[in-house]
């Protein structure tokens, strides 16, 4: 992203708009609805761009641009049909450090207009940084038709109630009343043209809200998925929408992350070998304390909360403390990664069961049931298993595992940094080395790694 959306308060600040034509009117039409004063310079003017400047309070100069008349400005817009002047305002624009827009010209502008959805004081832009203007207004059209046309006059009447709410309710009720106004009757008042009577409503419900008891706190464990946001679950975006504060560990991805609400805390409580940031009793006492201030505590777990997630010593004492609580299941990083490197899991030629192991080593040594693993028509899927790599190969060959057997590691699985590199169970250390494949990576042992070559394609 390289422009950052900010809305201007432009409330009777003089605008310099450079160009008479029909786009500098199309800019200032835009100007003046944000009230601001339109100062224009141009050798030829429309009449409907005079009547706009007059009308704002401002002037028009017919004649050529020159510098000086930057001094009266906040805002410059430059929408001539010659290049060069164009490019001149923004350098001197620039130089005096306003914000400039030079009509498709997005290399010389500091900021650009985006295609605006106006339902009184609610505005919606969206810019594509002068990428692609008609996909910008393709999706304003879309948009347009989801939103009703009363939301302006709901947006006035949370405006004029903002105070009294503010000195009514604490904040963490405020959230909640407001959710409550946004989506309860009060909008279906106003749609009917029934605005007096919403108001009154609301007022009524806000005496009620505040005789209530302040409202407790909850905790939402919610799996992330492997790292693509497509992977998410409707209820799991609703309720990262809906925190307080957010409680991330290392394997969420970013992408998923910017879906957490804007305004949400974030805690980095992640882990990673030979350092943990926040111990796990930490964690969940964290959890506890921060319910029980009031708030909607999300804590946020790539993969699954309850497959090596820990989830299930948070929900231990999130229940001996009688805090509510909701799981949300993710994709395990197994599920995700073998989808998307093209290995299915099973197969009814290759295998008829799945086994999902820690690979964690602990102070050095990894202790698992290895005769058990070596078992005909089996998947193995080893999480966190690339520091032991050697071991888990070395031990399976040692009790009995074919060192030919197909083996795979999925390297940030899911992601658009994806890799996948196959080889055998025997081989499969010395590429990672190799490779030089960094974690997170998963490692997939058995025959349906084979069938990567005529399934992996659509990847």
């Amino acid at each position: 992203m390289r422009y950052l959306p900010l809305a201007f308060d432009l409330k009777n600040r003089p605008c310099l708009i450079v160009g008479g034509g029909a786009i500098a009117t199309r800019k200032a039409r835009l100007l003046k609805k944000a009230e601001a004063r339109l100062l224009v310079v141009a050798l030829d003017i429309t009449d409907e761009l005079r009547q706009l400047v007059m009308a704002s309070g401002g002037e028009y100069i017919v004649g050529r641009y020159h510098s000086d008349l930057l001094k009266n400005a906040e805002m410059v817009v430059a929408a001539t049909a010659d290049g060069a002047v164009n490019a001149q305002v923004s350098a001197d624009a620039k130089a005096l450090r306003l914000p400039v827009n030079v009509v498709d010209s997005p290399e010389h502008c500091t900021f650009t207009f985006p295609s605006i959805i106006e339902r009184g004081p609610l505005a919606i832009g969206i810019s594509s940084g002068g990428s692609a203007p008609v996909l910008t207004r393709m999706l304003r059209a879309q948009i347009e038709t989801l939103l009703s046309p009363g939301l302006g006059v709901i947006a006035e009447l949370a405006g004029r109630m903002r105070d009294k709410v503010k000195a009514a309710l604490p904040e963490v009720q405020r959230k909640e009343f407001w959710h409550w106004v946004f989506n309860g009757p009060i909008v279906g008042q106003v749609e009917r043209g029934h605005a007096a009577e919403a108001e009154q409503t609301l007022l009524e419900e806000l005496q009620r809200w505040k005789e209530k008891p302040a409202p407790s706190g909850e905790v939402y464990l919610v799996g992330g998925g492997p790292g693509d946001p497509d992977l998410l679950t409707f209820r799991a975006l609703r309720l990262m929408q809906q925190a307080d504060v957010v409680l991330y560990d290392r394997l969420v991805s970013t992408e998923v992350l910017e879906l957490v609400r804007r305004d949400a805390e974030r805690i980095y409580v992640g882990k990673k070998k030979q350092f943990h940031s926040v111990p796990q009793d930490d964690i969940n006492q964290l959890l506890v304390d921060l319910a029980k201030e009031g708030k909607k505590v999300l804590r946020l777990k790539g993969g699954d909360p309850f497959v090596f997630g820990r989830g299930g010593e948070e929900i231990d004492k999130l229940a001996e403390a009688r805090v509510p609580f909701q799981v949300v299941p993710g994709i395990t990083a197994a599920i995700g990664c073998s989808a998307y490197s093209g290995i299915p899991l099973t197969h009814r030629d290759y295998a008829q069961s799945v086994r999902f192991i820690t690979g964690h080593l602990k102070q050095g040594d990894l202790v698992l049931p290895w005769e058990e693993l070596i078992t005909p028509n089996q998947t193995i899927v080893f999480y966190m298993g690339l520091t032991g790599l050697p071991t888990i190969s070395e031990q399976l060959i040692a009790h009995g595992m074919a060192a030919d057997t197909p083996a795979a590691l999925v390297e940030k699985g899911t992601t658009r940094d994806q890799r996948v590199i196959t080889g055998t169970i025997g081989t499969l250390p010395a590429l990672a080395e190799e490779h030089k494949v960094e974690a997170p990576a998963l490692t997939i042992i058995g025959g349906v790694v084979t069938l990567r070559d005529s399934l992996g394609w659509y990847r």
